[in-house]
């Protein structure tokens, strides 16, 4: 198991609004094989922690019957401190979606737009630091922001979240960098100012670990969800595309390396 260590700027959580808890639940727990703990009402509104082998992986919560967005996966990234973080999101360009707020006995959150328009949150750590495991089946593997503003993004990152970035990739056909490099890279950049459409903004892209990736998409069907896109083949494993049933998008992967 690859015990998660928390790093400031670098993704540390990720959760689902949806629609439809129970259906989710049921999905993501044969999908992935997790197991789910619901919070208090009063304290949490009902925020639902997923385990994997006991370890922390993500968490879903109920979208308001009022809500305007739909339904969506989020990452989160760390942070030492969520008001200097926040200060330093305006200074950069961003736009604050909500201030930091405590999460009794667990830190503090707070939900910021990049300058690509791109929703990120932020999390201070208390007693939850974020999720406990990676890099392995039914864990969280690797997030991805597309972008249509891709260096002032990355001068967003660099400014507002102290992002050390590599690049990997600069041509018109594959423009792509990550924070950090090699092994030690925790998150990624595309450039999709040239392929994204329209309608769809920037976003971050999440994915998770799976033993087979092709088995698992057959399995997302059986389960009402849609195949998007793949299975495809990729220098760094096997991934696809897909739906769950209420029409959260993320990526299922195999073949990666213990670390990315």
């Amino acid at each position: 198991m690859a015990k998660a260590t928390f790093q400031a700027g670098a993704p540390c959580w990720l959760d689902l609004m949806t629609s439809d808890v129970d259906r989710a639940k049921d999905f993501y727990g044969k999908l992935l094989g997790w197991e789910f703990e619901q919070g208090d009402e009063e304290k949490y509104g009902g925020y639902v922690t997923a385990t994997k082998n006991g370890e922390l992986v993500a968490g879903i919560m109920a979208k308001g019957e009022d809500s305007p967005f739909p339904d969506l996966w989020s990452t989160y990234l760390g942070t030492n401190d969520a008001d200097v973080t926040v200060a330093k999101v305006k200074e950069a360009g961003g736009t604050v979606l909500m201030e930091p707020m405590d999460v009794p006995d667990q830190g503090r959150m707070g939900m910021v737009q990049d300058v690509g328009g791109a929703a990120v949150g932020i999390w201070e750590p208390g007693p939850m630091a974020g999720y406990g495991t990676t890099y392995e089946v039914g864990t969280p593997y690797w997030h991805e922001l597309f972008t249509r503003t891709y260096e002032p993004t990355l001068d967003f990152y660099r400014n507002a979240f102290d992002w050390d970035v590599s690049v990997v990739g600069d041509s018109d056909e594959f423009r792509y960098a990550t924070l950090g490099a090699d092994e030690a890279s925790r998150a990624g950049v595309m450039d999709a100012s040239a392929w994204l459409p329209e309608p769809v903004p920037a976003h971050w892209r999440v994915y998770f670990g799976v033993e087979d990736a092709a088995a698992s998409a057959e399995l997302v069907k059986e389960l009402g969800g849609q195949v998007l896109d793949g299975p495809q083949d990729t220098p760094y494993g096997k991934i696809v595309t897909i739906q769950d049933p209420m029409g959260a998008t993320l990526l299922i992967a195999s073949g990666f390396p213990a670390s990315a």
